[in-house]
Formats: C-alpha cells, sequence, structure tokens
C-alpha cells in the first residue's frame, strides 16, 4: 500500500511539473488579437482564389495556422462578438455599447494577475462603443483592473472612427518603449459598407484590411521588442448572410452559415507554420488559449485551449 501510495504521489508531482513547463516555455509573450469587422467567409478563404486576400490567404498562411472551420456560436453581431472574444463565453449583450459584459475580460485578469499598469492591456477599435470591453458589470471586478482604450471618434469612446486614424494609433502604441502585452485592435470599415449595400465598397474595404494585416505583422517582425515573441490572432466577429438569405450581405445577426462561419488564422514563434486545422474551433477559445500562453487563470471561460496550435502538445 505504501508503495501504491508512493507512486500516486509522484505521479501527480509529474503531472504539475509537466503542467508548469508547459505553462513557462511559450517563447511568445505578447498577443494581439485583430479582428477584421464583419466580412463573409465567402468573400476571404471560403474563396480560393483568395483575390480579395492576396497576403492572408497566400503568404501570411504559409507562415501559421488557419482553421478552415471557425465559429461564432453566440449572437452574431459586433458587441457580442467581441464580448466573446475579451470574455470567452457568448452573451445576449446589447449591440449599441450601453451595457457592460456579464463576466470580467481577458484584459482585466491578465492585470490582475501582472500588477501592471493599465497601458500593458489595449484595446483600441474604430468602433467607440467597444469601448465596454474592458469593464464588466459583474460586482468584483466592476472598474478595477481596466484596460487603456482608443475607441471611435478620435479615442472618445463614442461613435464610429475611421480605420486610417484606427491604424495610425495602433502603430504608435506598438512604436513605444513598452509595447502592451496585451491588445485587441477592431477595423470596422467591412461591415461599414456591408450595411450600407455598397458592393464594391465592401469588397475593396476587404483588401485594405488584408494590407493592414499583413503591414502589422511585418511591423511586429521588425520590432526588436516584439520579433519572436508576439502571437497574432487574425479573426472576425461574424459574418454576413448569404445571397438568397434574408438581405444577403447587407447584414448579419442570425445563426445562419453565414453569419455564424468566420476566420481563424494564427502567427507566432511558438505555432506551426502552413498548418490548416479542419476540426471546429469559435471565438470563445481564443481567450482561453492566450491566457495559457501567457500564463494566467481565466476561470470564468467557457472556452478551450487551443492545443493544435502547438506541436507536441495536449
Amino acid at each position: 500500500m505504501k508503495l501504491t501510495n508512493n507512486f500516486l504521489v509522484l505521479t501527480v508531482l509529474l503531472i504539475l511539473v509537466g503542467k508548469t513547463s508547459l505553462s513557462q516555455d511559450f517563447k511568445s509573450k505578447y498577443s494581439i488579437i485583430l479582428v477584421i469587422d464583419g466580412p463573409r467567409y465567402s468573400e476571404t478563404f471560403g474563396d480560393t482564389s483568395c483575390k480579395y486576400i492576396p497576403k492572408m490567404g497566400k503568404e501570411l498562411i504559409k507562415e501559421g495556422v488557419y482553421f478552415e472551420n471557425f465559429k461564432n456560436n453566440g449572437p452574431t453581431f459586433t458587441v457580442p462578438g467581441h464580448t466573446a472574444i475579451a470574455t470567452g463565453d457568448y452573451q445576449r449583450i446589447s449591440n449599441s455599447g450601453i451595457s457592460l459584459p456579464k463576466k470580467p475580460s481577458i484584459f482585466q485578469y491578465y492585470l490582475k494577475a501582472t500588477n501592471g499598469p493599465k497601458t500593458d492591456a489595449f484595446i483600441i477599435a474604430s468602433k467607440g462603443k467597444l469601448d465596454v470591453l474592458a469593464n464588466t458589470k459583474n460586482k468584483k471586478w466592476r472598474n478595477q483592473y481596466v484596460a487603456s482604450t482608443f475607441c471611435g471618434i478620435n479615442g472618445s469612446g463614442t461613435g464610429y472612427g475611421g480605420d486610417v486614424t484606427t491604424y495610425s494609433k495602433v502603430m504608435e502604441v506598438l512604436a513605444g518603449n513598452n509595447p502592451p502585452h496585451l491588445m485587441l485592435i477592431n477595423l470596422l470599415a467591412v461591415d461599414v459598407y456591408g450595411h450600407a449595400n455598397m458592393w464594391n465598397k465592401y469588397l475593396e474595404s476587404i483588401k485594405v484590411c488584408d494590407n493592414y494585416t499583413d503591414s502589422l505583422w511585418r511591423t511586429i517582425q521588425s520590432n526588436p521588442i516584439l520579433k519572436d515573441q508576439t502571437t497574432l490572432f487574425i479573426t472576425n466577429d461574424h459574418g454576413r448572410h448569404l445571397d438568397g438569405k434574408k438581405t444577403g450581405f447587407i447584414s448579419h445577426g442570425d445563426n445562419c452559415e453565414g453569419c455564424r462561419h468566420i476566420s481563424l488564422l494564427v502567427l507566432g514563434p511558438d505555432v506551426e507554420k502552413g498548418k490548416r486545422i479542419k476540426e471546429e474551433a469559435e471565438l470563445i477559445d481564443i481567450g482561453k488559449t492566450i491566457s495559457k500562453m501567457m500564463n494566467f487563470e481565466m476561470p470564468t471561460s467557457k472556452g478551450r485551449f487551443l492545443n493544435e496550435l502547438f506541436q507536441n502538445r495536449k
């Protein structure tokens, strides 16, 4: 019996050591989530020619892991979609930005774990209403560990600012001596032109966002602080109705395949290169994956750790 007990203790210790080493051996120390707001899969990776996303679809995809079956399995609107990313849980939250998420965000968990300055977690969004991602209505967390934000018109937290201004702010923040270890970026033009029923502008905006994405990755790789220490998650908050479904590309918001099927491409020093994943993954998995990579807990997340991103990990 004593030998059996000792064996059990040794087994537990080995498991704990394994978990500790797993949490500490990631090369990546910085995580950036880039959300391209509202393109349809059929105009992005669903088009095998990738004519609107040549940088992501033909070049960057060779440098990282692409999830072919990535979904928003909750409400398919902007604020709920971003809330799912930030909290790891789907919530029926107002899409107008008048309500806070019910659960604390990845930014709050990170700032509490590190006791770092609020500028070490940053939300930069073209849509002002996404300012709500920095806080929560949870009484134990509200107004605590609140990330820095620059959302909407001139970062005021109101209205819709331009992607040019948003991207300029991203470049400014990343060029600093102490770039944030955790950042979320929102680009709005694709979604806005879709709602405006401006098909050509919608497609043009997808191309522009493709260029922004490539520029962002090249900027990361040329930055001596961020290079080989940063993982970039490139995704969407929702898709759009398919042709023949309700208003088609003009809108979104239900559980149709067009609204749910989105994209995830992950680049970074720890991920495999040129790998495609067929198994389903979803928005709420992003936060859980980042929390484990950056070695802090996110207990209220309902997502899973995307171990398929990495070689020899379970």
